[in-house]
């Protein structure tokens, strides 16, 4: 069960508090007294994100790592210029940081309200239809077995019994001649 002990009192949901400063006493002297026996709730929607680390989940670790040395390699025998690889190198990382830095800006926001929007339809579906439809179901087929079962067991049980006490007496001998 959770909830925060005070005094002698126990509250079923503790206060909400932001890392800043409980909501109902912001910036308060007193919340730091009080921030020791309440239990500290995270906000989701003004957590600080890390600007150095992108995807501390690693889900993009096996997609898009692309460099020149991957796409662009002069084997052996078959060199160009040296300034020419170098402005050929300098061309790709550049070129290939710059358009993904744009195609961020321009298509970036958008795709995050799309994708926004799609998880919450999603998350809606899934608390609001999904779920309560298989428990319906759950429920529903509780009762169906219930009745499949009255039915095997009135019906195809003793139909079985008696073919197996008919067909008991048959003895099957396998023997080899030479």
């Amino acid at each position: 069960r959770s909830g925060a002990l005070k005094g002698d009192r126990e509250f079923v949901h503790s206060p909400f508090i932001r890392k800043q400063g409980n909501i109902y006493k912001p910036n308060n002297k007193d919340m730091d007294n009080d921030s020791l026996n309440e239990k500290t709730m995270e906000d989701i929607h003004t957590k600080e994100i890390d600007l150095v680390n992108r995807d501390p989940k690693h889900i993009n670790d096996d997609v898009v790592k692309v460099d020149f040395e991957d796409v662009i390699a002069e084997p052996a025998g078959t060199y160009s210029f040296d300034g020419v690889w170098k402005a050929s190198f300098t061309t790709f990382t550049v070129t290939k940081y710059w358009c993904y830095r744009l195609l961020t800006a321009l298509v970036g926001i958008p795709l995050a309200l799309i994708w926004g929007i799609f998880f919450a339809i999603l998350s809606f579906l899934h608390i609001w239809a999904v779920v309560p439809c298989v428990k319906s179901y759950l429920i529903e087929i509780h009762c169906v077995s219930r009745v499949y079962s009255i039915c095997v067991h009135t019906f195809c049980d003793p139909l079985f019994e008696a073919m197996g006490k008919c067909l008991s007496s048959i003895r099957v001998r396998l023997s080899k001649e030479v």
